[in-house]
């Protein structure tokens, strides 16, 4: 096996954000030599790196020219050049997760055609090229509201996403390529990661139940263990089980779905990374996602994802009407609530909905960990100088 501890191997990461941070804890723990590559020189990783390089991510030159100062490359963000990965890869340059399974996650439409292609069950939808598509499609009785739209490519975080109602809102949407979903009536929407390594070992994480922001469709609240039937979980970690099977996928991948009124399990869309649905796992499980996302690229055995307790994730996102320097106000009240631990990701400027950090609460009883979350989110707020 490959030396990667206090060794001259060093590990990249194609990203600096919140993600990259919390991954350098694990690799900080294992003394592994790790690069990152960012677009931004502030990045959250920029000061706490081996080696930290300034460049686009989607700029051929900038990926392909630090892929090769690195023994090993992975992702925080799959906004990134893939002509330069496949390069790379030709050219004996170790890629997790492969630029195969990035070049089918960064299209929502791409992805929707492989779970319809691989009988993965997801919402009915149809595929536009562009903007006037869409609206003769309306404009013909081919589509009725309502329908979700999103962005074929680089939606994140609620942005790229919208449930158009009306002729107004179709018209004011962006002109890009996207797709079109059937409205699904859900009771939950879930989501499962799954880690599978080059050896093909496999586990999963237990499901979770996320809870929404109304108006930035954002995650407020991810529930771990998800308030579900116990079947309902298996179906869903099967369902997420054959998406990885399919993919013949190796890394860290995370599986949000729905559970509908019917409790049939859809997929909606997957992360190939640690992902927002999994922040919980740092304090509440055995093995974090982040160290398991280590574990599976390096193809190290897999860490144990059972739960040592409940644990309920809060993201703490900017404030409305708050743009700057950023202040986080009554942090020390909810430093003295047992089972609190914030993150605070080092973004040093707040705008409203921005991911600024996220806390996690863990305890015994699920109900009474997201009664604490209810009392974090009420209590703690990012807003600007």
């Amino acid at each position: 096996m490959k030396n990667y501890f206090s060794s001259d191997f060093k590990l990249g990461i194609l990203g600096g954000g919140q993600l990259g941070r919390m991954l350098l804890t694990e690799t900080q723990k294992f003394d592994i030599h790790t690069s990152i590559l960012d677009g931004n020189q502030n990045a959250p990783c920029a000061e706490i790196c081996n080696t930290f390089v300034v460049g686009d991510l989607l700029d051929f030159d900038a990926v392909y020219n630090f892929g090769k100062t690195v023994d090993l490359l992975t992702i925080e963000i799959e906004k990134v050049n893939l002509d330069a990965l496949d390069k790379l890869e030709e050219e004996g340059v170790a890629i997790y997760p492969k630029p195969k399974d990035l070049r089918i996650i960064q299209s929502k439409a791409r992805q929707k055609n492989f779970y319809t292609d691989h009988q993965i069950p997801t919402a009915e939808f149809s595929h536009y090229a562009y903007l006037q598509e869409l609206i003769h499609s309306y404009e013909n009785d081919i589509i009725d509201f309502p329908f979700v739209w999103k962005a074929a490519r680089f939606g994140y975080d609620g942005n790229g996403v919208k449930i158009v109602r009306n002729i107004e809102d179709l018209e004011n949407l962006p002109k890009v390529e996207c797709i079109t979903e059937k409205l699904i009536p859900f009771k939950n929407e879930l989501a499962v990661i799954v880690a599978r390594n080059a050896a093909g070992e496999v586990t999963t994480y237990p499901v979770v139940e996320m809870e929404f922001h109304p108006e930035a469709n954002q995650v407020e609240y991810v529930i771990c263990p998800a308030r579900i039937d116990f079947k309902v979980a298996e179906k869903a970690r099967e369902v997420a089980l054959e998406v990885v099977s399919k993919l013949d996928f190796v890394g860290l991948l995370a599986v949000e779905m729905f559970q509908t009124v019917d409790d049939q399990i859809l997929v909606n869309e997957v992360a190939p990374r640690p992902h927002n649905s999994g922040h919980y796992s740092i304090e509440a499980s055995y093995t974090s996602q982040f160290e398991q996302h280590l574990r599976s690229i390096l193809n190290l055995p897999l860490g144990n994802t059972a739960s040592k307790v409940a644990g309920i994730m809060v993201n703490l996102v900017g404030a409305e009407g708050f743009s700057g320097d950023v202040v986080y106000e009554n942090l020390n009240d909810i430093l003295k609530i047992d089972g609190v631990t914030p993150h605070i990701y080092g973004k040093k400027e707040t705008r409203p909905f921005r991911k600024m950090g996220h806390v996690t609460i863990v305890n015994a009883d699920v109900d009474k960990a997201r009664e604490i979350a209810q009392k974090v989110k009420e209590t703690i707020r990012v807003i600007s100088k």
